[in-house]
């Protein structure tokens, strides 16, 4: 009989170096390897294959000729390489990767002439030429001490340290070898190792993650390579058979392991054949020679000091997008398309790697990038975040610098505000038809409708155009798949940035202020400050006021929710280190709760706004700026100077400092905000789709002990949440139909314009003066000649619009025919405006707005706070669709029975779905549940008693609440499964009255389980051996250990059900 192996050895160690040797590596044992390093711990390069590889991939070309690089060149490149300054890891790493990659420059004389030449350490261009070796145990001095640490797997190209692996046996936790390789890299470890280093991994067969050098924990991610699924169904991808044929393959590799202080010994033993594992797919995926030095060179950046290296979705949508863009159309522009990455996976890095990637793509002649944002603080941030990167980036300052940046070819890439266009058109009819050129539009949702994308592809009308956008496409933006060519793919949707823990998880929490009015003084207010209204006008007032945008801005409300916010802060966040959002309806109400937070005096609140003069967050047209704002804004200005200023130093305080504990928004820093502390958003206004999506983003960045953002709703968004996050089937609904039908809605709108415009002005056919606003304002007296105005005004304005948004209508187009269309706009909508008035249609807001405000506060009273849901998490699609039920999110509010039955019958579903994952569990509750909906039936209890109960028993199955359960179990969900099939077996067959059962059957569960995990690996429950193996153990325990040792009576039969049950348990719950 075999023996079973279990160590990391041969079960990680081992098939990894046979398999890397398949793939391309030379494998230099690690006595060969110490001799390479003059046998010093210290030095971490392999000297001598260094040496002759610099040797063999250079040349100096000189008047047509090829020389060799001198010998103290070689040597001094070495030296450059080997004695590099340390300062600290990253900064240290950084200037290593820029050797690396820009080479150095050396000077030599050529007959003669003496010149600086450039010696590359890496031929990237030509992976082939390079050496790759691969070693085991590799002893590294550690700083400051004569220790030495040893790696389980280096990787080298030219003799080079690039990748370093630690390997873990099955039963070992991942996130051990994490944890073992970031502290080989802090400063009293072995740093001089991992300033070379490009690629870190941890692995064992069942599990893999990678990152790069100083990745925390956090960000260390699992690489998902298409057609490499060990789950996946039959029949597999190609590419799963290829990896197939080099597993076999590797097995032919016997490899002798001997450490080189020969302390260990280990072999690699050639079997008949094995299995693919998750280790396997990880190595092909990332260490295949030209797919490390790929990442190294064109998927890694420096971005402000921290070193990162590409996720999968990335690295698969610039290779997808840069294999478009080389396409041609018909018209011979470049095929775009739209990359839809979700807020918070690191969309500005993916266009900072597919700027990179486009600039040294050999096919692509000097490209030139255009990177166009619609918000100044977006256009910053992306400006700062190339050139963190290293990526010089020239921010057009106004239209005119645009112009000439562009026009002098001043720049190759260029970061601007969309707007910019319009104006650098005003200025000059610039025209660039350069296919080489790369427009990359950033929330691309929301740039590409209206003149200034227009103008922008007026300007460039052969660039090769790719949008960006973090939140997917509305049915009615499919105008956007026609600007911009396909969906690029693979798109990347949150829940599988949840899935990959890019992101975090969010909870929903449902909150509200109870609130009572006044009705009679209300009646009384509206009686005598209405009189001269008309029914219809009053009736629209007090609709007006009674909007929830309008109860939002009560003090009494803002101040009972500034106090429960307070409260929910101090008792969760406070001093965590965690900080959180709240957004405000408007700049006054933003003011009111930064106050009331400042008086209650529990928590630290900072106020991040627009000037005044911007309509940021105005919900009505009749909004006005408030003295209270224009204060603080001039307190502000006279602190900070600037707006800028402003605006970044509450923003480094916010991410960086204690205070403030939560910053106070509107619009400014729902999008294109990072701040990873910033854990929980306090919603006190309504948002919808887009903007929705964004703003729930904020919270949902990776920290460090960060497990969920939070939403807390105090304005019922529990709707548009649900809406909005619907939006992700959006793509699913596309064809071209619908793409080459929308194309042709437009052309056929635009040719309609001229005859919307004359049947406007024909209206007005019988004035002479054409400037006699008067005479314009008596004709609208008749009602439906105003009525036919306002329809044919209205037409007019929708295809003007759609018209200038396209780039065809511009340029067949006259700018004097332009111009006059827009200033007739403009003037028959000042004329409705004035006649509505006149004719007392509507009215003028601004009158009443401050009466309307104190009436509020005057009569409004606010109680307290309830809570409306426990937290839930917004994709978890039962518990989440159980909380939308109960708040009637589908449609009009049912009965209580009617609702208990819906959450009653749900739950049944649910506890038959999971049965076999915990039958215990589950059979309880079905028990409990059926019990209730009898009750009900008998008329035993109260509709409202059933819908609580209902209520209480669907919250513990789904919150998997267990009573009764040992405290050492806690937590652990397979023992707690194991633990409930034990405890019902043996008190069926009254087999113990011990009084410490409950403890000698925890421990039976944590063995079992133990047990379990030991034998655990991919494709366990197709192997009968393996099987037999955890069943033979099983079976010893229950007998040795509970029926021996504890004196429990089991018969074999007994035992025998036992472990029939534990392992059916078992097999369900591995395809959770």
């Amino acid at each position: 009989m075999r023996n079973f192996e279990t160590t990391e050895k041969q079960l990680s160690q081992v098939p990894a170096v046979q398999l890397l040797v398949t793939l391309g590596y030379e494998f230099i044992s690690p006595s060969a390897a110490f001799r390479e390093r003059q046998k010093r711990c210290s030095n971490v390069l392999l000297e001598g294959v260094l040496y002759e590889q610099l040797k063999k991939l250079n040349r100096i070309r000189y008047k047509g000729e090829e020389f060799l690089f001198s010998e103290e060149n070689l040597q001094s490149a070495i030296q450059k390489l080997k004695n590099i300054k340390y300062d600290g890891l990253l900064k240290t790493n950084e200037a290593v990767y820029d050797l690396l990659t820009l080479g150095t420059a050396l000077e030599q004389t050529i007959e003669g002439d003496s010149k600086s030449f450039t010696l590359n350490y890496i031929d990237w261009r030509h992976p082939g030429r390079n050496k790759f070796h691969v070693t085991v145990e590799y002893s590294v001095e550690r700083s400051r001490s004569s220790e030495t640490i040893r790696p389980d797997i280096v990787l080298f190209v030219n003799g080079i340290p690039f990748g370093v692996i630690e390997c873990k046996s099955p039963q070992v936790e991942i996130d051990q070898a994490v944890s073992q390789s970031i502290r080989n890299q802090n400063d009293d470890h072995i740093p001089r190792l991992f300033v070379y280093s490009q690629l870190v991994m941890a692995l064992n067969k069942n599990s893999a993650r990678y990152a790069t050098t100083g990745t925390a924990a956090k960000f260390w991610s699992q690489w998902r390579e298409p057609g490499l699924n060990i789950d996946a169904a039959s029949p597999k991808e190609p590419e799963w058979h290829t990896l197939e044929r080099l597993v076999q393959e590797s097995l032919l590799n016997r490899i002798e392991l001997r450490s080189a202080d020969n302390s260990q010994e280990l072999s690699g033993n050639p079997l008949p054949q094995r299995l693919v594992t998750e280790q396997d797919i990880a190595l092909y995926a990332l260490c295949r020679p030209d797919r490390l030095l790929e990442l190294t060179w064109k998927f890694t950046v420096f971005d402000g000091g921290t070193k990162k290296i590409a996720r999968y979705q990335q690295y698969f949508v610039t290779k997808s997008a840069l294999n478009r863009v080389k396409q041609f159309d018909i018209t011979g522009c470049r095929k775009g398309g739209i990359i839809w990455h979700t807020q918070g996976s690191g969309k500005s890095l993916t266009m900072v790697m597919l700027a990179r990637n486009l600039a040294l793509d050999a096919d692509i002649s000097e490209p030139r990038i255009v990177l166009v944002t619609d918000r100044d603080d977006l256009d910053k941030q992306l400006g700062n975040t190339f050139i963190a990167c290293g990526l010089d980036a020239h921010r057009a300052t106004s239209g005119r610098n645009l112009l000439e940046l562009v026009s002098e070819n001043r720049a190759g890439i260029i970061t601007t505000l969309i707007h910019k266009f319009d104006k650098a058109q005003a200025l000059s009819k610039y025209k660039c038809d350069s296919p080489d050129i790369f427009i990359l539009v950033d929330e691309s949702h929301r740039t590409q409708f209206g003149s200034f994308s227009a103008r922008m592809r007026q300007m460039f009308p052969r660039a090769c155009y790719l949008g960006f956008t973090g939140t997917p496409l509305l049915k009615r933006e499919k105008n956007n798949f026609r600007k911009f060519g396909a969906l690029v793919e693979p798109h990347y949707s949150i829940t599988q940035a949840v899935s990959d823990n890019a992101v975090v998880p969010l909870l929903y929490e449902g909150r509200h202020v109870e609130m009572t009015q006044n009705k009679a003084a209300v009646d009384l207010w509206f009686e005598r400050h209405t009189q001269g209204l008309t029914p219809a006008q009053q009736a629209d007032l007090k609709r007006k006021y009674a909007r929830a945008e309008m109860l939002n801005k009560a003090e009494q409300v803002i101040y009972m929710r500034a106090f429960d916010i307070s409260e929910h802060y101090r008792a969760h966040w406070q001093a965590t280190g965690f900080k959180a959002q709240l957004v405000a309806p408007s700049k006054t109400t933003a003011l009111k709760y930064h106050e009331f937070l400042g008086e209650i005096g529990f928590v630290t609140s900072g106020v991040v706004i627009s000037p005044p003069d911007m309509r940021e967050g105005y919900e009505e047209t009749d909004e006005v700026t408030t003295d209270e704002v224009l204060k603080f804004w001039q307190k502000m200005m006279a602190r900070y100077g600037s707006e800028d200023e402003y605006t970044k130093q509450l923003i480094n305080q916010f991410k960086h400092g204690s205070e403030p504990e939560i910053l106070i928004v509107v619009d400014k820093l729902l999008t294109g905000f990072d701040a990873p502390r910033n854990t929980v958003l306090y919603m006190c206004r309504t948002l919808r789709e887009h903007n929705l999506l964004q703003a729930i983003a904020r919270v949902n960045r990776v920290h460090a002990n960060k497990d969920f953002g939070f939403i807390i709703d105090y304005v019922s968004i529990l709707g548009e949440l649900d809406k909005a996050l619907t939006m992700y089937s959006a793509f699913e609904d596309f064809s071209e139909e619908d793409i080459n039908g929308t194309l042709l809605s437009i052309n056929s709108e635009v040719e309609r314009l001229p005859e919307r415009h004359a049947d406007l002005w024909a209206i007005f056919k019988t004035i002479e003066n054409a400037n006699d606003e008067e005479a314009y304002e008596i004709l609208l007296a008749d009602m439906a000649l105003r009525e036919e105005f306002y329809e044919r005004l209205s037409a007019f304005m929708k295809t003007l619009g759609i018209a200038l948004s396209s780039e065809k209508f511009l340029d067949s187009t006259d700018e004097t025919t332009i111009s006059r269309y827009k200033t007739d706009l403009k003037r028959f909508v000042a004329l409705r405006n004035s006649v509505k008035l006149r004719y007392a249609e509507a009215i003028d807001y601004r009158d009443y707005e401050p009466k309307i405000k104190k009436l509020l506060d005057t009569h409004i009273q606010a109680h307290e706070v309830i809570q409306i849901n426990e937290p839930v998490n917004i994709f978890d699609d039962a518990a989440f669709g159980m909380v939308k039920e109960e708040q009637a999110v589908y449609g009009t509010m049912r009965s209580a029975a009617s609702k208990a039955d819906e959450i009653a019958h749900r739950t049944k579903k649910h506890i038959y779905e999971k049965m076999d994952e915990d039958p215990t569990f589950y059979e309880k509750f079905s028990h409990l549940i059926q019990q209730v909906i009898e009750a009900f039936r008998a008329q035993r209890i109260s509709d409202l008693d059933y819908l609580h109960k209902a209520v209480d028993i669907r919250n513990k199955v789904i919150g998997k609440i267990h009573d009764g359960i040992p405290e050492q179990l806690a937590g652990n969900e397979t023992a707690i499964a194991f633990y409930g099939i034990l405890k019902s077996l043996l008190e069926e067959q009254n087999s113990t009255d011990d009084n410490d059962a409950d403890t000698i059957i925890a421990e039976a569960a944590t063995a079992i389980e133990n047990i379990m995990a030991k034998h655990a690996k991919v494709h366990f429950w197709d192997d009968e051996d393996a099987q037999k193996q955890v069943v033979n153990e099983i079976d010893d325990y229950l007998y040795d250990d509970l029926k021996q040792a504890r004196g429990i009576e089991l018969s074999f039969e007994q035992i025998d059900e036992m472990i029939e049950k534990i392992l059916q348990t078992a097999k369900h719950r591995s395809r959770q």
